[in-house]
């Protein structure tokens, strides 16, 4: 195998050998921003029940066999979905990870679990992820209620296309 596929990222569905670094990829950027609360638990401590036999799906980026990214979508309501703990570790920040994730949880949330419309809660700490949402076309809506997270002080939304978003896993 040559360097440069080693080196490759791909993009799996979460595997339960994935949950420890799931974990900590999303517990660090959340204890580095001062974010975390014991919703995100829920979550981070079991992927599988809280986001996938939910109805939701979990992607891991992969570089070498080592956990390097992650992100979820669960079901929010009706038609809508919930993008959820999107990660890049520090490492691969910049390299338009983020948006590769991003983009098979759009894909996957329109062909897969028929949704319309992909919305996120987050900080308005995370000045370089909402600045990523806003290039993926997400605008601003009103907070939620009730809403899980007393940090969360920004909500987002896009439309979603089954044509429009043909990328799956790679």
């Amino acid at each position: 195998m040559s360097a440069g596929r080693r080196d490759a990222v791909v993009i799996v569905p979460f595997r339960p050998a994935h949950a420890d670094a799931f974990y900590r990829l999303n517990r660090a950027w959340l204890d580095a921003y001062a974010l975390y609360e014991s919703a995100d638990e829920v979550q981070l401590a079991d992927p599988q029940g809280a986001v996938i036999d939910a109805g939701g799906a979990v992607f891991i980026a992969e570089r070498g066999g080592e956990v390097v990214g992650t992100a979820a979508v669960a079901p929010h309501a009706p038609g809508e979905v919930e993008l959820l703990k999107v990660t890049v570790s520090d490492a691969l920040r910049g390299a338009g990870l983020g948006r590769r994730l991003i983009e098979v949880c759009l894909a996957h949330a329109a062909i897969v679990m028929g949704a319309h419309t992909m919305m996120l809660v987050s900080s308005s700490r995370l000045q370089a992820a909402l600045r990523l949402y806003e290039r993926m076309g997400f605008t601003h809506r009103p907070l939620p209620s009730p809403l899980p997270y007393e940090t969360a002080d920004v909500c987002m939304e896009r439309p979603l296309s089954a044509r429009s978003n043909p990328a799956g896993p790679t």
